[in-house]
């Protein structure tokens, strides 16, 4: 009996599956669909939430050539067919084209964008297929003519003699289709340091933030009718870069209903949508969800529990366990984030250009994250498939405290090091507390351990190095 078997095709992602059939007098019995098995072999886990037959009652019914915009997985319960493919998707392999008998033991997955035709080759062949999302009334999809000189399919029964819908008679030759575009990317939170900088990696990509402007539309995770109205099915790749980040605020009334609604509520939201659309969710967390309790050798690990300590840190912890759910997900964890806009960064350099002498934290310590350098970490986890997963994420080179960060950006901006003086946490939460404002708990210790994203071949760039060109 052969064994479970996956072959490759001329069209990418067209995969044959071969199937041991166990039978005996009664008949045969078959494993359709071994989820675990198939995946092993190297099927992708497409997440199937429907299963359809179609009867063919007589020899010769054809059917074709249909293009849709999800993954199938095709098989027979009953009967022979003569199966064709023709790819239909933007870009090289556009118009390669794949054709096998296919009989109980063969099966068939078709990714999204691969024309699907099929010829029953005996009387009462049933056809079954699983796909991974839902048809859409009034959504027209790509098909092409059974008899396209071009893709040339060699059919067994000419079509002259075969039963073919009247619909299937009228589909379009392949000079005048309308080649499938790859699903797109979405990047939330657009409007933020990192949502720019996602956007610079992506130019393509839609945008949203919870207010509109400049390019970027409205969307608010926490409207259910918006994100209703939304069309998650259009994407393959959501980044959300969106946050509740003003730490102390988050201690108000209203702060922690908007730093709840943010950083744990809506990525909720997209990790639903995740396992329902099969997209891939990239959400970026904090160093935050840590009490800074960790040794700094090796710092945070991304299996280290959870113990966040003020408002702003428990939302996002929150956020982490819910996004954790999501199938296909990167929960990046990163640090002390510099980029376009207001940052600490920023602040430093003005007080030295100002003439100030500033005294900084110098019981905190971290590395710096430039978003160019997260941005660049998220693509290479993207890019080379690396495991789904948590990894942490900020730029390399020992850790530092907000002093010496302080120090270096006065050394480069004119000014001595000796300029920045040194207080400790308690200390400046005192003179905060005094002055009537709120004060939430931040981690002592912020460094991560950077060991695991190594693994997958990213090298994180020196903070200084990034520094010394950030500041230019």
């Amino acid at each position: 009996m052969a064994e479970l078997a996956v072959e490759k095709t001329p069209i990418p992602g067209l995969l044959v599956v071969r199937m041991p059939l166990h039978g005996d007098a009664r008949g045969w019995f078959k494993e359709n669909w071994q989820r675990e098995k198939m995946v092993a072999l190297g099927l992708p886990d497409f997440g199937p939430v429907q299963n359809n037959i179609s009867f063919n009652a007589s020899r010769g019914a054809t059917r074709g050539i249909h293009t849709e915009p999800w993954d199938k997985f095709v098989s027979l319960a009953t009967g022979r067919i003569f199966g064709a493919w023709v790819d239909m998707r933007e870009g090289e392999s556009f118009g390669t084209t794949f054709s096998i008998e296919v009989d109980p033991s063969v099966a068939v997955f078709v990714p999204r964008g691969v024309g699907n035709s099929y010829q029953a080759l005996e009387d009462g062949t049933a056809y079954t297929y699983l796909v991974n999302d839902h048809w859409r009334p009034g959504v027209a999809y790509p098909a092409l003519h059974l008899g396209d000189e071009t893709a040339a399919i060699p059919w067994p029964i000419p079509l002259d003699e075969a039963e073919i819908s009247e619909k299937d008679h009228r589909n379009p030759r392949l000079a005048d289709v309308v080649p499938m575009k790859p699903k797109k990317t979405l990047v939330v939170g657009a409007l933020g340091q990192l949502g720019r900088a996602l956007h610079a990696e992506h130019p393509d990509a839609d945008r949203v933030d919870l207010f509109a402007g400049d390019g970027v539309t409205s969307l608010d995770l926490t409207d259910a009718a918006a994100v209703d109205a939304w069309p998650w099915h259009d994407y393959a790749l959501v980044l959300n870069a969106a946050a509740y980040t003003a730490v102390d605020a988050a201690e108000t009334t209203e702060g922690r209903v908007a730093a709840w609604a943010a950083n744990a509520s809506a990525p909720a939201t997209l990790a639903r949508l995740a396992r329902v659309h099969g997209f891939t969710l990239v959400h970026v967390s904090s160093e935050y969800v840590f009490d800074g309790t960790a040794a700094l050798d090796p710092g945070h690990t991304e299996d280290e529990p959870l113990s966040p300590l003020g408002v702003y840190a428990q939302s996002k912890a929150a956020g982490d366990v819910a996004v954790g759910l999501a199938p296909r997900h990167y929960l990046i964890r990163t640090s002390w984030v510099i980029g376009d806009g207001k940052n600490f960064v920023r602040t430093m350099q003005a007080l030295a250009e100002k003439g100030v002498s500033p005294s900084v934290v110098d019981d905190q310590v971290g590395r710096l994250t430039f978003t160019e350098e997260l941005v660049r970490g998220i693509s290479h986890l993207i890019s080379t498939g690396a495991p789904y997963g948590t990894y942490n994420l900020s730029n390399g080179g020992p850790a530092m405290s907000w002093q010496e960060i302080a120090q270096a950006v006065f050394e480069r901006s004119g000014r001595s090091a000796d300029d920045v003086t040194g207080t400790t946490t308690a200390a400046y939460a005192e003179g905060v507390l005094a002055q009537g404002n709120l004060f939430a708990p931040r981690p002592l210790s912020s460094a991560m351990s950077l060991e695991k994203i190594r693994a997958t071949g990213f090298e994180p760039e020196d903070a200084i190095a990034a520094l010394d060109r950030y500041l230019g």
